[in-house]
C-alpha cells in the first residue's frame, strides 16, 4: 500500500462520519469520496506540498476497500478463483484455490484481525464473546465466515471464509464441468422427479452444497419447496421456496433457534419437499421421521464414503435421546433413504461425484443393503449392477426406470420427461 494511503483513507473515514454515509450500504458514496480525496491529493502534488500518489486507482480501491470491504481480505474476496480464505494467526492470512492452499504475503496486526471481524459480525446479527465462543454467519457476499475466538484457539481468533463460488448450477453444468457424466446426471435427474430420497455425502469442501443445489434445481416448478440450515447456503432459485436458518441464542441465553426446531416447523409450511442443508446431529431423526412419513427430502453429510453415510444417519439420530435405539432407526433409515450420492476430490484436486448407491429397503443383521448404481473407477464412472428400488415413484412421475439406466451415447443429450 501506498505510504500515503492511510492518511488519505482517514481523510475519506472523517467525511464518512460528517456526512452521515453508511459505509457498508452505500458503496458507491465511499468510493465518490476517495475520488475526491485522491485526485485533491494530487493536485497539491503538482505545488510540491506532498508527493504524488503512484497509482491513484489503486489507492482509491484500497480505501474503499478499508471503509466498505473488509480492508485487507477484500481483494482476495474479489478474486472468483479463490475459494476460501483463513487466518491462523495475524501473519498466516492463506487461501485455497482449485483445492490447494498457499500462504499470502498479507501480514495483519491482532487488532485489525478483531476489527474485521466485528465488521463482519455487524451484518449478521451473530455475536462472539467469552459465553459464545464459536460463531457461524454469512456475509454480504453470500460467503460464509466462521470464528473461533482467542483463548480456544491459541493466541489468536482463527477465521475461515468460506466462499460462494459456485460454477453449476444445474445438473447441466455439472456435466459440463466434468463432475458427473451424462448417464449418472440422467438417473439423477428422473430420481428427483420421482420423488426419491437423496443423501449427497461428501468430506469438507468438496462440493456436497453445490451438488444439492444442482440436484434441486431439478424440482418442479409447480413444488413447493422448504429448506432449513444452519447458515444460508443453499442457492436453487425455485420458485416456490422458502428458506430457514438457525439462530444464536441471544445475551439472556434465550432465544436460540436450532436445527432440528426448523425441521419440525417446515413441516408446518405445507412442502411438497424438504431440503436440510447438512444433518451433524439429533436432527436427523426428524428428518427421517419426515422422509418415512412421504415427504420426499433431500440432505447432506459428512462422510468418507455413500456407506459410511447411512452408518452415519443411523448413528445420529441415538444422539436424540436415551430412548432411541438402534432397532427402530436402522429400518428406518433403510426404508426412508433412496440414494447416496456421494462427492470428493479426485487426484487432481477436482471434485467429481465417485459414487451413486441405491438402497434397498432391506436390513440384514444390522446392516442396510445397498447396490452400487455408478462407481468411479480409472477416473470415469461406470455402471454398477444396482438401481433404485422405488420402481414405482418412477412410474407414478411417467419415467421408464429401464430406459433412463441405459447409458446415453455420448454428445446425445439429457433424458427428459
Amino acid at each position: 500500500m501506498d505510504s500515503q494511503a492511510p492518511a488519505l483513507s482517514e481523510q475519506v473515514r472523517e467525511l464518512v462520519r460528517e456526512r452521515r454515509i453508511d459505509p457498508r450500504h452505500d458503496a458507491a458514496a465511499v468510493r465518490s469520496l476517495a475520488l475526491d480525496v485522491v485526485a485533491e491529493h494530487e493536485r497539491r502534488s503538482l505545488t510540491g506540498v506532498v508527493r504524488a500518489i503512484d497509482e491513484p486507482d489503486l489507492v482509491v480501491g484500497q480505501i474503499v476497500a478499508d471503509l466498505s470491504g473488509f480492508g485487507p481480505l477484500q481483494s482476495y474476496l474479489d478474486d472468483p478463483a479463490i475459494e476460501e480464505i483463513w487466518i491462523n494467526q495475524p501473519d498466516r492470512v492463506f487461501v485455497a484455490c482449485d483445492g490447494r492452499h498457499e500462504l499470502t504475503p498479507t501480514v495483519l496486526t491482532a487488532s485489525q484481525v478483531r476489527e474485521l471481524v466485528e465488521r463482519m459480525l455487524s451484518s449478521s446479527g451473530r455475536r462472539l464473546d467469552i459465553s459464545q465462543p464459536f460463531v457461524d454467519a454469512m456475509l454480504p457476499g453470500g460467503h460464509r465466515l466462521h470464528v473461533v475466538l482467542e483463548g480456544i484457539s491459541r493466541d489468536f481468533a482463527a477465521v475461515n471464509i468460506r466462499k460462494f463460488v459456485a460454477k453449476a448450477h444445474s445438473l447441466d453444468d455439472l456435466v459440463t464441468l466434468g463432475s458427473v457424466d451424462d448417464a449418472t446426471a440422467t438417473v439423477l435427474q428422473a430420481s428427483v422427479l420421482a420423488g426419491l430420497n437423496i443423501v449427497v455425502s461428501g468430506g469438507t469442501q468438496a462440493g456436497k452444497t453445490t451438488l444439492l443445489n444442482c440436484l434441486a434445481a431439478a424440482i418442479p416448478g409447480s413444488q413447493r419447496l422448504v429448506s432449513a440450515e444452519e447458515v444460508f447456503e443453499l442457492k436453487c432459485g425455485h420458485p416456490d421456496w422458502v428458506a430457514l436458518q438457525t439462530r444464536q441464542a441471544g445475551l439472556e441465553g434465550t432465544g436460540e433457534i436450532t436445527l432440528r426446531a426448523l425441521v419440525k416447523e417446515a413441516l408446518r409450511m405445507r412442502p411438497t419437499r424438504l431440503i436440510i442443508g447438512e444433518v451433524r446431529s439429533a436432527e436427523c431423526l426428524d428428518l427421517l421421521l419426515a422422509l418415512n412419513a412421504g415427504l420426499p427430502g433431500m440432505v447432506s453429510i459428512h462422510a468418507s464414503s455413500a456407506r459410511q453415510a447411512l452408518v452415519k444417519m443411523c448413528t445420529l439420530p441415538l444422539l436424540a435421546g436415551e430412548n432411541i435405539g438402534a432397532s427402530f432407526v436402522v429400518p428406518t433409515v433403510a426404508s426412508s433413504v433412496d440414494l447416496v450420492v456421494h462427492t470428493a476430490f479426485d487426484g487432481q484436486g477436482v471434485r467429481r461425484v465417485h459414487e451413486v448407491l441405491a438402497v434397498t429397503g432391506r436390513v440384514e443383521n444390522g446392516i442396510i443393503e445397498s447396490e452400487t448404481v455408478f462407481t468411479r473407477r480409472d477416473g470415469l464412472l461406470v455402471r454398477g449392477g444396482g438401481m433404485p428400488a422405488r420402481r414405482e415413484a418412477f412410474e407414478t412421475a411417467g419415467i421408464d426406470l429401464d430406459e433412463v439406466l441405459r447409458a446415453p451415447a455420448p454428445g446425445s443429450g439429457r433424458w427428459a420427461p
